[in-house]
């Protein structure tokens, strides 16, 4: 049996590399015409280059900015908080503000001086809790200080070389960087000292981060670059302090960080924005500046389920069925392109799906979306009414002489619309409310770098040939390039929000630019299916959770090939934890699902759904924190205290929120675990141990670390269904309220509710944890008009006996070390 499993796996195999093949041709085709229009471009000269700005000659200050007068250069410095500055060098071309949320900001109130070698603008806040200073050198030196005056970032004198600026700021030795958008490499992004002293013995050169979105076809470990979403942000964390930096700059960019840190763009002014404080108040304003995530669908929270070869309501209708039939929730179920008419963007096959309004009900009755694929690229064919009406519109990207650039994708030649024009947006919008109204609950953007097929060179549209709208003022796919997957996601959001006015938009997109999070979760693409990717995962997603991307998770298990038992287990425990759950693999891989290798792997895995559904009170309200306050859900360990170096490269474990650490098995076979700990003491979730500082735990296969910081309120249903909350009345569920008491400490939580769509009433209920003489008390306030919607309220302690217990002052029963409430309370003492 197993010889004729080898033998199916390798037959697929083999059959979906000649699927690929198919294509070969055309992409030969493609990248000899791309060469070729590439080479007629004519680019004009550079104007006022320079190495250096020169001397400061002036300075003039005026109610919203103050500007800076070089030999060569112009500098304007906006505060646009106390804590918030935005910096713009001159001359270069300004961007189209597609990144930027909020245009308005407060007038902020700012101290003009004159310093010895310079000047110096300084802003603090009402309380002088914030504030930032930005000296200004003779030379074109700037420096930033926080409101004690410690220097936390000092820049050199910028470079305008070409059309582009380069600039360039000092690092100090212990100083760790993080963000620029997708990444497949460490945390941080600084080489380590072992690394460091390897490239000074072989003049090795620093690495260098591409800044230009990038279809990783096939498969990728770790170490590609760049990737599918890159992001020009980064933190810098050091023993004085951090700060953000955010350049709002699409074109080209390559970023190194050595003892230099430096970012050259390709053309464009450089403008950009710096905020200090500590990670918590940096992405609170970076977002506060891009937007932040709105609040998703509770059901998205729950696992999603997909595979490139479902093809058939058949094929769908068997797969959950058989996780019903195996006792496995399952809130989603995702399309591949292989659902489609000939892989053409916005179809489902009629044949294959006879009944597909119908079929999205039943699902529904189960308790199951239905999510779609969609690619940008449009059928180049005067068949195809899509093309037509795009071709009506002038709505596709072209050439300077007004010929169609012409690519080959799924659908084999494609054209691609101009997501710069506003017009085109709003075309595009149109094209999503067919399937909505077949009851298509969201979408997926996929190859939407774009994504082009090549035989050699780049995966995408002639950069410099490629003529763009930009909003009416014109430019070239160089600029638009990173910006082309933001702007579709725009495109849809804005389809479901007028659609479907009372329900909350879902779409995934695996490429955007900053600002993404406005609209879209994103997946880490095609990465492989190794040990290694499995550990590549945790560093990514914290990279993007710190570039302002808040939902983000896996091809559980790696897109490519198959994944051995115990490599699936691994990472299916993994992000069970993380907040976009999703097992998706390739159409030459095994259709991989959580039964695929039967006991005890299928129990365990179980057990592991089951958990993150209980855990959905919890995740749920990070989701609400995420859209308040712009936190990533995902959090490195040093998010808790970034005072402690030791956590500062820690990628092989993560925080859920402050409360939950989960640290990964990593590794095959793997039987033993030294973790190491933020500061204070932290539950072993599985037995309650408490434990502190560094710590050897024993590994089995049914479990992976988790911990529970101690004077945590951690939220749980019992229940291991998933549907929404209903807008009147009880549901039948218990929130269990697990105490983790911390000895003479006060804990709190603050639980959002509402009933998991839509945007009508909520309520926040306050729990508080304070530690008295004889035993510890629960205090619980509500605000908002939703009704509450559990059946009652559970409370478990851990970790200390409990003998008797009062609600309100009346005494009420204790059993196994909780107390079970039907009605709200005050105040709950525990004895």
């Amino acid at each position: 049996m197993e010889l004729i499993k080898q033998l199916k796996l390798k037959t697929k195999f083999f059959l979906g590399s000649l699927f690929y093949l198919r294509y070969a041709p055309k992409a030969f085709r493609y990248s000899r015409w791309k060469d070729k229009v590439e080479q007629k471009v004519v680019l004009s000269k550079p104007a006022n280059t320079f190495e250096s700005p020169g001397k400061l000659l002036s300075s003039q200050i005026s109610d919203s900015s103050t500007q800076f007068f070089f030999e060569r250069a112009h500098l304007e410095i906006s505060f646009l908080t106390c804590d918030l500055v935005r910096m713009n060098w001159q001359p270069g071309l300004l961007p189209v503000p597609y990144s930027i949320a909020s245009q308005i900001w407060p007038s902020v109130e700012t101290h003009f001086e004159e310093i010895s070698d310079g000047y110096a603008i300084s802003s603090y806040s009402t309380d002088k809790s914030l504030g930032l200073k930005v000296s200004v050198l003779n030379d074109g030196r700037v420096i930033f200080s926080n409101k004690d005056g410690d220097i936390l970032r000092e820049e050199l004198p910028p470079q305008k070389l070409g059309q582009g600026w380069t600039q360039r700021s000092q690092l100090r030795s212990e100083e760790a960087i993080y963000g620029l958008g997708e990444r497949s490499t460490r945390l941080n992004l600084r080489l380590s000292k072992e690394e460091k002293t390897i490239k000074q013995k072989s003049s090795q050169k620093s690495k260098t981060f591409r800044m230009w979105n990038y279809d990783v076809a096939g498969s990728y470990d770790a170490g590609s670059d760049p990737m599918y979403l890159c992001i020009p942000v980064y933190l810098g964390l050091h023993h004085k302090g951090s700060y953000l930096v955010f350049y709002e700059n699409s074109f080209d960019a390559h970023f190194t960080f050595d003892e230099i840190a430096t970012a050259a763009f390709e053309d464009g002014a450089l403008r950009y924005y710096i905020t200090v404080g500590s990670p918590a108040q940096l992405l609170n304003r970076y977002t506060e500046l891009t937007g932040r995530s709105p609040l998703p669908p509770r059901w998205a929270l729950g696992y999603h389920q997909s595979h490139w070869g479902y093809r058939t309501e058949n094929a769908v209708r068997a797969t959950y069925q058989k996780f019903e039939t195996h006792d496995l929730p399952l809130s989603v179920i995702h399309l591949d392109i292989d659902v489609q008419v000939g892989f053409r963007a916005f179809t489902i096959d009629p044949v294959r799906f006879p009944n597909l309004n119908g079929f999205i009900k039943e699902l529904l009755d189960h308790g199951v979306q239905f999510v779609t694929i969609l690619n940008p690229g449009v059928k180049f064919s005067r068949k195809s009414n899509l093309f037509l009406e795009g071709c009506m519109l002038d709505a596709f990207c072209k050439l300077s002489n007004g010929r169609l650039v012409v690519a080959p994708v799924w659908p084999g030649w494609c054209v691609f619309p101009d997501f710069t024009n506003p017009a085109v947006r709003h075309w595009w919008s149109r094209q999503y409310q067919f399937l909505l109204d077949m009851g298509v609950a969201g979408f997926w953007h996929d190859m939407n770098e774009p994504a082009a097929f090549i035989a050699w060179g780049d995966r995408s549209l002639p950069p410099r040939a490629t003529q763009h709208f930009m909003e009416g003022r014109g430019g070239n796919h160089l600029e638009a390039h990173n910006l082309y997957g933001l702007l579709q996601a725009k495109a849809a959001y804005q389809s479901l929000c007028q659609s479907r006015p009372k329900q909350r938009p879902f779409l995934v997109s695996r490429s955007g630019w900053a600002g993404l999070q406005r609209y879209a979760w994103t997946w880490t693409g095609d990465i492989a299916c190794t040990w290694t990717a499995l550990r590549q995962t945790i560093s990514t997603v914290l990279g993007l959770g710190l570039s302002g991307i808040p939902y983000s998770g896996p091809d559980i298990g790696g897109f490519q090939g198959n994944p051995t038992a115990e490599l699936y287990l691994r990472w299916f425990q993994m992000c069970s934890f993380l907040m976009f759950c999703r097992t998706h693999s390739a159409n030459n891989a095994e259709d991989r699902a959580p039964w695929t290798y039967g006991e005890p792997v299928l129990t365990i895995l179980r057990e592991f759904l089951q958990l993150r559904y209980r855990l959905i009170p919890y995740f749920y309200t990070l989701s609400w924190e995420a859209s308040q306050k712009g936190y990533p859900p995902i959090r490195p360990l040093f998010w808790l205290d970034s005072t402690d170096s030791t956590l500062w490269n820690r990628d092989d474990a993560f925080l859920l929120g402050d409360r939950l650490l989960i640290y990964p098995i990593l590794q095959q076979g793997q039987q033993s675990l030294q973790i190491k700990l933020p500061k204070g003491q932290w539950y072993n979730f599985w037995d309650d141990m408490l434990l502190e500082g560094d710590v050897k735990l024993s590994i089995c296969l049914e479990q992976i670390p988790v911990l529970v910081k101690a004077g945590t309120i951690l939220p749980m249903e019992e229940s291991n269904s998933f549907k929404l909350l209903p807008q009147q009345g009880k549901t039948g569920k218990i929130l269990i309220l697990h105490l983790y008491p911390a000895p003479e400490e006060f804990s709190e939580l603050t639980l959002y509710l509402d009933w998991g769509d839509g945007y009508d009433t909520s309520r926040l209920d306050k729990f508080r944890i304070q530690p008295i003489a004889s035993g510890i008390e629960l205090s619980w306030v509500s605000e908002g008009e939703f009704t509450f919607p559990y059946q009652s309220i559970k409370v478990q302690v851990h970790h200390m006996t409990i003998n008797q217990a009062w609600v309100d002052g009346t005494e009420t029963l204790v059993q196994k070390n909780s107390v079970e409430i039907d009605n709200p309370f005050t105040l709950l003492h525990l004895n």
